[in-house]
């Protein structure tokens, strides 16, 4: 192994869907329950005792002073608290010195009590919570089998997250039904205190056409979207409230690498792995034909010097097409994520679905931008170096 292969090890994380797809929801735009049907064998996944220490100590031997572990589903709680404290123990006995381990944890906030808000306090995990805004927004798709809301249950979650101590943040999908509606989302976001957010486009297509479902937000509405939120994000001097897309934004005026993949030139920033130990390039690239290996079978780092996992990760600067490459905005977005080129496999060239929506954005943030990135720069060469 090269240094330079060595290096790309460590900087890699690992999101894991140690539930696989299961869930206690129902939510309509949901892209990952069907991936039940790749492993109907059992009517519940659970990682297995195995596969979780294998997983945890070959990552750790390939990781850097930062391992960063994303756990997912499918919904994460529904393995219990005494899953997430075997990993924890798990890590602790697996880990080298000096490494500091980061855990992230996505819940849709149903199952959330005093219990696993304790254990993520103690232990430091960032929770990503599922809230869609104001209740009759946030209801229309997020629902159990029976149709039921779940907007109570996750308010509930933020509140004893908060209660504990917690760090979170909301996760938001802005679909066809919110997409007009910025402002009633933010202004409930503010009223309840809820200050770190990522706003996320809902889209999917049906199998096999270029058609969106019907809960998609277009790129118009989208882009809209973005530019009404933005200047809420932008109306202080300097935003105190972090989101996602625009603080990724900021970081490219001042001179900072992206911190995020969908605005980077490359992909390839984590490896998934399914409950059974598949491991793929990505979580919304779970298909057969995606399938790096399994880890039970193959070592995590052989997986990831595969080249199958190394044609993944070029092949998002080389499905740029000529109007791509000509565009004066690709050295912000890149071409976007993969997973929004409709129907076509992630190295065909073609326009992103969102393109639409991240001109507007990029055309409507250029000057406040340039002007926050002045701001910050002014201040950070005023802060004393220690």
């Amino acid at each position: 192994m090269t240094p330079e292969q060595q290096q790309d090890l460590q900087r890699l994380g690992l999101l894991v869907k140690a539930a696989s797809a299961d869930c206690n929801l129902r939510c309509e735009y949901c892209f990952y329950l069907p991936k039940r049907e790749l492993y109907p064998r059992s009517k519940r996944h659970a990682m297995p005792r195995e596969v979780l220490h294998r997983l945890i100590g070959d990552y750790m031997q390939m990781a850097g002073p930062n391992p960063s572990f994303g756990w997912q589903g499918g919904e994460p709680t529904t393995l219990g608290v005494e899953f997430f404290r075997r990993v924890v123990a798990v890590q602790a006995q697996k880990a080298r010195p000096g490494q500091a381990i980061a855990n992230g944890f996505q819940t849709n906030g149903v199952l959330i009590d005093d219990e696993w808000a304790r254990l993520f306090a103690r232990y430091n995990f960032l929770v990503g919570l599922s809230l869609d805004g104001p209740e009759e927004i946030h209801n229309h798709y997020r629902h159990d089998a029976r149709g039921k809301g779940s907007f109570e249950q996750v308010m509930r979650a933020a509140a004893t997250l908060e209660r504990n101590g917690v760090e979170f943040n909301i996760l938001c999908m802005v679909t066809a039904y919110s997409a007009g509606r910025a402002h009633e989302i933010w202004d409930f976001f503010m009223a309840h205190g809820l200050r770190y957010l990522q706003f996320i486009p809902c889209v999917e297509f049906e199998p096999g056409t270029d058609r969106p479902a019907h809960f998609s937000c277009t790129p118009e509405q989208y882009g809209g979207f973005l530019c009404d939120a933005f200047d809420r994000w932008a109306e202080e001097e300097v935003p105190s409230v972090y989101c996602r897309t625009f603080n990724d934004l900021l970081a490219a005026y001042i001179g900072a690498p992206a911190p995020t993949c969908i605005f980077r030139a490359h992909c390839g920033d984590y490896l998934l792995v399914e409950h059974n130990g598949d491991v793929y390039p990505c979580d919304f690239f779970v298909e057969p034909q995606w399938l790096l290996g399994n880890l039970m079978e193959t070592p995590l780092a052989d997986i990831a010097l595969s080249p199958k996992f190394q044609a993944f990760r070029e092949a998002k600067s080389g499905a740029c097409g000529e109007a791509c490459r000509r565009c004066p905005w690709l050295s912000l977005c890149y071409g976007g994520c993969q997973r929004h080129r409709p129907g076509a496999a992630p190295d065909a060239g073609r326009p992103n679905y969102f393109c639409t929506s991240y001109r507007m954005l990029f055309e409507h943030s250029q000057a406040r931008l340039k002007e926050l990135a002045e701001t910050v720069g002014e201040r950070e060469s005023r802060t004393p170096q220690g």
